[in-house]
């Protein structure tokens, strides 16, 4: 993935040379590389696809078929999709919303981003959380290892303060491992036949290791076992855990075999014990799975409704220069002649205010209708009549 960062790197540092780039935040996370940028009109996508450093990029095997570039319409709907979870490889993970939320952060800081990012960015987080709380697309495990998490939640509620044994430090067993790291547990323990690697995954899971000749020993007070070697044959027999769990703790123990073969000999349920296995798993996984795939069409027309939103108040934003130009040169002309009927006057007897409130009132009812005819001009990329207001309510300093 690095050199697919730094070619990614290499190509908006050949934008940021050869056009303006006014803004832009960067995305980085394991899988994916972006950059969002508001770019000068000279550059359009033709000019892009034209330059040679970009051909090169292409060429790449890495980027051959993962580089994309969007502009406009289509890259805001991207990052709105990107931030509701439709982008992702799992359909409505959470943790890309704090990606973001940290990369518009990093645009703050290191002053890259500015009025118009910043708006997109908070927009998409606003969309991001609308699509989580109003649909179930994040709801449900759909991996393995939150699958089996899942379930030990269903016995035991929370795992906080829970003691889960791993047997068996392969990728199975890990996934498993990591999933349930985030539950704040009292231990993790875990029982390899290769003790370094062992060591190795407890380290990375702030656990500990034991040899596998004292595995018994750490059933007899476990929560949750997850079993997971590639033994061609039953290790936890039903004589092995009547042994070594006591009577009262069987019917609270969860015992999760996702070996193939089976670790745990099917008898072992006899004993009170609850067992799943990773047929239970892979059922729960797809059929929540599919439960996300139906509430993403829901997040679609959520993301269709809001961009349209979001393209409407950049549009409005386009034009905020200008609408603030008018109503600074007409609050000064108000001003001015405020000032000057009060004079006229003479002594009013303190009704100033009356004068005040009335040149406000006409300033500001003869201001709606420009502002509303602006921003309509602007919604309808209406160019010609915004150009005409800039020359119609451009200051004559004669």
């Amino acid at each position: 993935m690095e050199s697919c960062v730094s070619s990614l790197d290499d190509l908006f540092s050949y934008l940021d040379s050869n056009y303006k780039v006014d803004e832009f935040i960067s995305i980085k996370t394991c899988n994916r590389a972006e950059y969002y940028a508001m770019v000068d009109d000279s550059l359009v996508k033709s000019d892009l696809n034209s330059c040679a450093l970009l051909e090169d990029l292409k060429s790449q095997p890495m980027l051959k078929e993962g580089l994309v570039i969007e502009k406009d319409q289509n890259a805001l709907e991207h990052l709105l999709r990107l931030a509701s979870g439709l982008e992702s490889m799992i359909i409505g993970e959470d943790q890309i919303l704090g990606q973001i939320r940290e990369a518009k952060k990093r645009g703050i800081k290191e002053c890259s981003s500015g009025l118009f990012l910043n708006a997109i960015f908070t927009k998409s987080l606003h969309v991001g959380q609308a699509v989580r709380k109003k649909t179930s697309i994040n709801r449900g495990s759909i991996s393995i290892g939150s699958a089996a998490v899942a379930l030990a939640e269903e016995v035991h509620g929370d795992l906080k303060c829970k003691k889960v044994l791993i047997v068996g430090a392969g990728k199975m067993g890990t996934l498993v491992a990591k999933a349930l790291v985030e539950k704040h547990l009292k231990a993790i323990v875990v029982a390899n036949r290769t003790h370094d690697r062992a060591v190795e995954l407890a380290k990375e899971l702030g656990g500990c290791a034991i040899h596998f000749d004292q595995l018994m020993e750490a059933m007899a007070d476990a929560d949750v076992i997850i079993s997971a070697t590639g033994a061609p044959h039953p290790i936890l027999t039903r004589e092995k855990v009547e042994e070594a769990v006591p009577f009262e703790r069987r019917k609270s123990l969860v015992m999760v075999d996702i070996a193939n073969p089976r670790d745990i000999e099917d008898s072992v349920a006899d004993l009170g014990v609850k067992i799943f296995n990773i047929d239970n798993l892979r059922g729960i996984a797809d059929e929540n799975r599919k439960m996300r795939e139906k509430e993403a069409k829901e997040a679609e027309n959520i993301v269709k409704k809001e961009l349209i939103l979001l393209e409407k108040s950049l549009k409005h934003m386009a034009v905020e220069p200008l609408i603030s130009q008018i109503r600074y040169e007409m609050e000064l002309i108000r001003l001015n002649e405020t000032q000057k009927a009060i004079k006229m006057l003479g002594d009013i007897n303190g009704k100033e205010k009356i004068i005040e409130n009335l040149t406000k009132s006409v300033v500001d009812k003869i201001f709606y209708d420009i502002v509303f005819n602006i921003k309509s001009a602007a919604e309808n990329e209406d160019r010609e009549v915004i150009k005409a207001c800039e020359t119609l309510f451009k200051k004559n300093n004669n």
